[in-house]
């Protein structure tokens, strides 16, 4: 008798949950490195400024398109567990009266 095949936990994909967890960190990231450039607006004198106001001023968009990007990873079916796969056909629908 052939042993059932077990099913791999990390065959499932990522959950809603997690990934959308992962891109809030992302986004809270960005929005902390903002948070830094405008802090170096007020302490950054003359024309080195425009860096970290630039880097204010842009951050916001990438941090946006970065947080709404959905990874996928490229697995298309879940593989369905050992237990759930039937062992002997099925009389009733082999097609047999």
């Amino acid at each position: 008798m052939p042993k059932p095949q077990t099913s791999a936990i990390t065959s499932l994909p990522t959950s809603p949950d997690d990934e959308r967890r992962a891109r809030m960190i992302k986004y809270a990231a960005a929005m902390g490195v903002r948070m830094i450039c405008i802090g170096a607006c007020f302490v950054t004198p003359g024309w080195w400024m425009l860096i970290p106001a630039l880097g204010a001023i842009v951050l916001p968009y990438f941090a946006v398109i970065a947080a709404n990007t959905v990874v996928n990873t490229g697995r298309t079916a879940v593989e369905r567990p050992g237990a759930l796969l039937p062992l002997r056909d099925d009389p009733f629908s082999s097609g047999r009266a």
